[in-house]
């Protein structure tokens, strides 16, 4: 089985992992004393009383906050450079951020941007980006998550969208690690079934791709592994039954997990295809884009014959310990996504069209062909576009 037997950990961030664990902030010493509290723009936060909650826990520290709740689903540029604006405005020395991926990305970046003014999209790269360093480092931040879908609270980039340019790409600083990243799975029982399912394949695909990558080592196999097993067993518990605090928990470990595999191996094509769908259809979910391809995508890299062995074994970690064949990864795949209720998303009912494919085969090499270089052998265009096809519904 090859694979890479050297690695560079970069994590900096102390994660405080289990169930309560949102009543410790209190105890923390603080990185500074008014925060920047970003929240999306949407209301779970306050209807579950988790910004109470969180707000209470800084005033107990003795910090002042300023909520900043305009982040959307998939982050836009323009959010972005609001709430480094809003940082600076209000004299804010850090930033917590209390949310899913998208809020924990946002809130990151908005920290990057908070010390490295102008705009955001200086210290971008893709097809539009300056790619100017970010020389300042970033405000301080803590990251208190609240849905297990991205493993953005343990690594260094944020995914924001440009809509004027139809980019969906990620701008990070190896400086930008959060101080300390509150895991709660209590915080996750009140997310519905089809985001639970959304969010978890998220993290499943972060890890399946990071192992089959290029960059796969030591490390990212021992995470990679406790992910896809974790999420293979308890997510759709998790989807049946949200209160299921064993389920919540161990999906959420995995979540974090997949985060390291991020850390030290990568995505593939198949983040930088889905980040091409959503950035022309900035509804589509970003774990639904995924599902949607995951199967065409999947058995493309399948059918190259370049790691035949770990494609047996990730079938394996996924409950089917009789597997032998690379084709029996596709089959436990598919059954994980009936089984979570996944299984017949349509990319029509987001509007999306066949037309549009040659586009975003373009955009994925484009905006973000470096995943597409992570993969063993990398994928060409028309084949990218053939993916979609076969997606298609």
């Amino acid at each position: 089985m090859e694979t890479k037997l050297s690695f560079v950990f970069p994590g900096q961030t102390m994660v405080l992992f289990g169930a309560g664990q949102l009543n410790r902030l209190h105890t923390l010493p603080m990185p500074g004393k008014k925060a920047l509290l970003v929240i999306s723009n949407g209301k779970s936060t306050r209807v579950n009383g988790y910004l109470d909650r969180t707000l209470n826990e800084l005033q107990e520290a003795g910090v002042e906050a300023v909520v900043f709740d305009k982040i959307q689903a998939n982050p836009v540029k323009e959010s972005v450079e609001e709430g480094a604006k809003a940082a600076n405005d209000n004299g804010c020395d850090f930033v917590v951020a209390l949310g899913g991926g998208s809020v924990m990305d946002a809130a990151k970046v908005i920290a990057i941007n908070a010390t490295n003014p102008g705009d955001l999209w200086d210290y971008a790269r893709g097809r539009t980006g300056r790619g100017k360093p970010a020389v300042n480092a970033p405000l301080p931040w803590i990251a208190i998550t609240t849905t297990a879908g991205t493993g953005s609270e343990v690594d260094s980039g944020g995914v924001i969208t440009n809509l004027k340019t139809n980019e969906k790409l990620a701008i990070g600083n190896p400086r930008a690690f959060a101080v300390y990243a509150i895991v709660d799975p209590e915080l996750m029982v009140s997310v519905p079934p089809s985001f639970t399912a959304y969010q978890g394949f998220d993290a499943l695909f972060h890890s399946l791709e990071g192992y089959v990558s290029n960059r796969s080592n030591l490390y990212s196999d021992m995470v990679q592994e406790a992910a896809i097993t974790n999420i293979g067993k308890y997510l759709p518990i998790a989807c049946r039954d949200g209160k299921n605090m064993e389920a919540r928990a161990r999906v959420a470990f995995a979540n974090t997990m997949s985060g390291y595999s991020m850390d030290t191996s990568s995505c593939t094509a198949e983040h930088s295809i889905e980040h091409a769908l959503s950035a022309y259809h900035e509804q589509l979910p970003h774990g639904a884009g995924l599902i949607m391809i995951s199967k065409a995508y999947f058995t493309a890299v399948m059918n190259k014959h370049v790691c035949d062995d770990r494609f047996v074994s990730m079938a394996r970690m996924l409950g089917k310990a009789d597997a032998t064949r690379p084709e029996d990864f596709i089959t436990v795949l598919v059954e994980l996504q009936q089984a979570c209720g996944v299984d017949s998303l349509k990319m029509s009912d987001y509007g999306i069209t066949p037309a549009e494919f040659d586009t975003m085969a373009s955009n994925a090499l484009e905006v973000m062909g470096g995943l597409v270089a992570c993969d063993r052998q990398p994928l060409g265009h028309d084949e990218i576009v053939e993916i979609l096809k076969q997606s298609y519904r």
